[in-house]
């Protein structure tokens, strides 16, 4: 099970990420995750969106260069360890995580993770073996 990350790539310049969020408010979209890295001349926006088509649709017709990635997000408990049980399992299976990144709620303790593998369906198939519940766009929709 895999959900869609988009991808959006800005210039590396003053006010882009301003530009990306206006335009995402404006169509009324909210983000639930992100995640960026740069280069010298550009940098990649991932995030995870409570209406994923939605966002792509704007953000292309603002301009931007936007791409779409499938990836799982995964419940793991907010505590010391949560991530590691989860990393524990990848590594028996030799599945490399290629990105990832988090976020938490205030009024839960659990966390949603956002993983990229190298083999996402083998990777999925040993989190559910484990028990670990795997989410899907609904969850990150809210």
């Amino acid at each position: 099970m895999t959900v869609e990350q988009i991808s959006v790539f800005v210039e590396n310049k003053s006010g882009q990420l301003g530009d990306v969020t206006r335009v995402l408010e404006e169509a009324n979209v909210n983000i639930r995750a992100l995640s960026l890295s740069d280069t010298t001349d550009f940098g990649v926006l991932r995030l995870m969106a409570d209406d994923t088509e939605k966002a792509r649709v704007a953000l292309a017709r603002a301009g931007f260069t936007v791409g779409s990635t499938p990836v799982v997000a995964v419940d793991v408990a907010d505590t010391p360890g949560g991530l590691g049980r989860v990393l524990a399992v990848l590594s028996e299976h030799g599945i490399n995580v290629e990105y990832l990144y988090a976020y938490t709620q205030r009024e839960s303790t659990r966390a949603t993770i956002i993983f990229r593998f190298d083999r996402t369906e083998e990777a999925v198939k040993a989190m559910l073996e484990r028990g670990i519940r795997v989410l899907g766009p609904e969850d990150i929709a809210g």
